[in-house]
């Protein structure tokens, strides 16, 4: 087996070999280090790297692995990229922000603690575009993060050095976070598969944990990994109120879905999509309907206040934190993070109260819809991506060649709905690739904390069209 090929095997086979002693935690942490080293300075899907520390970690794997009676923990020996954003105890955050270039963590994030526990190696921390604000990754820190599949693109925001790594093979399974579609957008752009658990599912770090449209999770290449990782992620912390109790165990196998009933909507109502994700998304259903399901159009009755009720939400707190981060250092920071500190500082409590009303009316008819079907479909984004320096101060997103007027960060994106309804479980896949290479993806909607049922379709599906990274005529051509 080629070191390329390990650098894109599933961490399901990889942790499996280990346990068989056909393959070593070292020989997997060398290749993709090795694969990093190559492909980094055009992908610059990392931040901070500590490739010495993971061989050392690798090498106490093996032995584990080695020793009969050990205790292995879920994730042991794997090369995990923690979104750099999060803390652990003793390394760097910089939150791709000069201001914070210096900073060090004196305690770990509980995600991050449940990671390492579980045998996870953080060989890097993954690229954000400042404060984790925006569709597109790059920052005055660290430069622009660009998308394996096609360079000129962005692997999305603002989870997208995560993505980069993984669709480029230089990570196992990483960490993401989504507060407006920040693991579904770069999961859709870069052609790997992201997960937003419902609000509360896995615990976050103060003061996001307590806004509802706040969610940590997993991105991978495979359904099953997201799984994985997802179930190391998941569950009750005494440092988040908000996160639930039980913890929830997400099977890694699934019955077929034949005689499913699935909702879908190809433009939520009101937005403006790119033909070739409608025609993905079209294709990806007829996937579904090859399955046994039945696949049927729906009206939401949803219009453009649904996606402006997000943004009021998030400029009302998000934005507002990156009004307080501009009033000290404006200077050095990045302009799209200012111009979002300036729409949070004109935010009032009542536009904040008018986004719950929103919020209301559109649960009422989503709620039903979901009460009827067993998931809902639509694409995760609506245009493949934008470019990778895209920048809302200074470019306009057109779409089928119209500019679009609302804010430019999320109006290419049709996320941000699903943070509002924040008790959905949404799982991105991919659903093909556009002409210029870069992937698509759609989402798979659950009932509210109805998470195995999202997985359930998203292993389907995968299973049905093979999987994506299998072959290397299926991967990026760095």
């Amino acid at each position: 087996m080629s070191d390329l090929d390990l650098c894109y095997m599933s961490a399901t086979e990889a942790l499996a070999l280990f346990r068989a002693r056909k393959l070593s935690p070292v020989e997997l942490m060398k290749a993709v280090i090795g694969r990093a080293e190559k492909v980094n300075k055009k992908v610059n899907a990392f931040t901070f790297t500590h490739f010495d520390e993971a061989l050392d970690g690798a090498r106490k794997a093996e032995a584990k692995y080695k020793k009969s009676g050990a205790r292995i923990g879920a994730l042991e020996g794997l090369p995990v990229g923690i979104k750099d954003e999060s803390w652990i105890k003793g390394k760097p955050t910089s939150y791709g922000s000069v201001i914070y270039k210096d900073f060090v963590a004196d305690v770990t994030s509980p995600n991050n603690a449940r990671i390492l526990k579980a045998g996870g190696i953080v060989h890097a921390r993954t690229a954000t575009p400042e404060f984790s604000c925006s569709s597109a990754t790059h920052t005055r820190l660290w430069g622009v993060t660009r998308n394996p599949w096609n360079l000129k693109f962005t692997p999305g925001g603002s989870s997208g050095g995560t993505a980069a790594s993984l669709a480029s093979g230089t990570s196992a399974v990483a960490t993401g976070s989504d507060i407006g579609g920040s693991i579904r957008i770069p999961a859709s752009c870069s052609g790997v598969v992201g997960y937003k658990p419902p609000y509360g599912r896995n615990p976050d770090d103060a003061p996001f944990n307590l806004d509802p449209y706040c969610h940590t999770g997993p991105l991978a290449r495979t359904v099953a990994d997201a799984i994985l990782l997802q179930n190391v992620m998941c569950g009750p912390s005494p440092t988040d109120i908000a996160s639930l109790r039980p913890k929830l165990r997400l099977p890694t196998q699934y019955k077929p879905i034949k005689g499913w009933r699935i909702a879908y909507s190809l433009d939520l109502g009101f937005y403006n999509v790119d033909k070739e994700v409608v025609a993905n998304t079209k294709a990806a259903l007829d996937v579904f309907r090859s399955l046994g399901a039945t696949v049927e159009e729906v009206d939401l009755g949803w219009t453009i206040d649904t996606l402006k009720a997000g943004v009021a939400h998030l400029n009302h707190l998000f934005g507002n934190q990156m009004a307080a981060y501009a009033k000290k250092h404006r200077k050095v920071m990045t302009p799209y993070a200012v111009d979002f500190g300036k729409h949070g500082s004109k935010s009032a409590a009542a536009d904040f109260l008018w986004s719950m009303d929103i919020a209301t009316k559109m649960y009422a008819t989503l709620g039903p819809v979901l009460e009827k079907y067993d998931v809902f479909v639509c694409p995760t984004t609506a245009l493949p991506a934008v470019r990778a320096d895209f920048d809302p101060t200074l470019h306009d997103v057109r779409i089928n060649g119209r500019k679009l007027d609302v804010w430019p960060i999320l109006a290419w994106c049709m996320t941000s709905p699903f943070n509002t309804m924040s008790r959905c479980p949404v799982l991105s896949v991919p659903s093909g690739r556009a002409g210029n290479g870069v992937p698509t993806g759609i989402q798979i909607v659950g009932r509210t904390y109805s998470d195995a049922d999202v997985f359930r379709a998203g292993m389907a599906f995968e299973t049905a069209v093979g999987g994506w990274y299998g072959k290397p005529a299926t991967r990026p051509s760095l």
